[in-house]
């Protein structure tokens, strides 16, 4: 089967990286997402599995769609009681466009009334759509004159993992997260710190990686469990084996923060997840913390002045920042997440390398500090 995985904007080979030590074939990056074959036990394991994708699509037609009348046509060459039946619902999401179907709401209309033609025409009844919790989601993809119908396997983004109801003003999304940890040197045989941590992402993510968790497994439930050819026993299987691929090695992964009320959402979702016993967090102020080794990692997002604070009232806290990884953490590396390349130049030191990172739809750039 064709799939296509998608993900946030820079992260599409590091993605497709992960796709293909799950297994995947015809790995391929493009533009916020990564194309890929593999057999139904794949879809499932890279749902349960992948750390850094928001949503599985598999692909089951392309057609062409000129317009709204070639478009209907195209959908109708589906035989749609192979996928969803009128007791179920759906729901369609449009994106792309061309000429004539320039708005996405008419063109999931469309998708949606030869859908349901279909369907009164040979059961002569119908399905309802539920935009919340459909039993099957379509996707419709137009590019240029040509539509790409898939089905959405993972439901809602993978990036909820379902561990974490307790979150900061501006959370980090776990997915995003979880790739940060990847673009670090970071292994668990050395510290893993993120002295400005909020509700925990940073460690629970490095935490999990380490101890080989899927963060699938916290989920209460994906979209490909309600499709019609479900395959349970295999399901199952591909559960069991996760479990059983959890190691439990020592480490040390840290976090801290001035707030208590963070740190107690941190405390709480790494209990949710069962990691409490591997990430500790305590509450410090940037100008008190302390490196417990000679060597680890650092890594942290700080507030950049898009959602947090103000970008001039920050000054003070990345220079702050800068000194105490100067002057504390000699033989250790430090990862800053920074959204305002002003406020970096505040660190004070200069990064041996940059990677460009957009946490959501703003530009930032991850930089890299050997601390000697």
């Amino acid at each position: 089967m064709q799939y296509f995985a998608t993900v946030a904007r820079s992260l599409e080979e590091l993605a497709a990286q992960e796709l293909k030590q799950l297994g995947a074939s015809d790995v391929e990056p493009t533009f916020t997402g990564v194309k890929f074959t593999g057999d139904r036990a794949l879809l499932y394991r890279v749902n349960l599995w992948a750390r850094i994708p928001f949503r599985i699509l598999m692909q089951i037609h392309t057609c062409r769609c000129y317009n709204a009348n070639q478009l209907y046509q195209g959908i109708q060459e589906i035989h749609w009681a192979d996928y969803l039946s009128p007791e179920q619902t759906f729901a369609v999401r449009a994106t792309g466009k061309n000429t004539q179907l320039n708005h996405s709401h008419f063109t999931a209309l469309q998708v949606k009334n030869a859908i349901v033609d279909q369907q009164r025409q040979e059961f002569e009844e119908r399905s309802s759509i539920d935009v919340e919790t459909p039993d099957l989601n379509i996707n419709v993809h137009i590019h240029d004159n040509h539509c790409t119908v898939s089905l959405d396997s993972s439901g809602s983004s993978l990036h909820r993992r379902g561990y974490r109801p307790a979150v900061g003003v501006a959370p980090l999304k776990e997915t995003l997260a979880a790739a940060l940890v990847n673009l670090t040197d970071w292994t668990p045989d050395i510290p893993f710190f993120d002295p400005l941590c909020g509700s925990g992402t940073l460690p629970i993510e490095a935490s999990l990686k380490a101890l080989r968790i899927a963060p699938g497994l916290f989920r209460d439930e994906f979209a490909f469990e309600k499709w019609q050819d479900f395959d349970a026993a295999l399901w199952q299987d591909l559960r069991i084996q996760a479990h059983a691929d959890r190691q439990f090695d020592s480490m040390v992964i840290m976090g801290s923060d001035h707030n208590p009320d963070m740190l107690e959402q941190a405390q709480f979702n790494a209990e949710r997840c069962g990691v409490d016993d591997y990430v500790w967090f305590s509450q410090q102020e940037l100008a008190e913390i302390d490196p417990p080794s000679d060597r680890g990692v650092i890594l942290c997002n700080p507030p950049y002045g898009e959602r947090l604070g103000n970008a001039q009232e920050l000054t003070d806290l990345y220079r702050l920042m800068g000194d105490v990884f100067k002057q504390r953490f000699k033989g250790w590396t430090a990862y800053v997440l920074c959204g305002n390349l002003d406020l970096a130049k505040c660190i004070g030191l200069r990064p041996a390398r940059r990677h460009v990172v957009f946490n959501g739809s703003i530009e930032c750039r991850l930089l890299k500090y050997e601390l000697y």
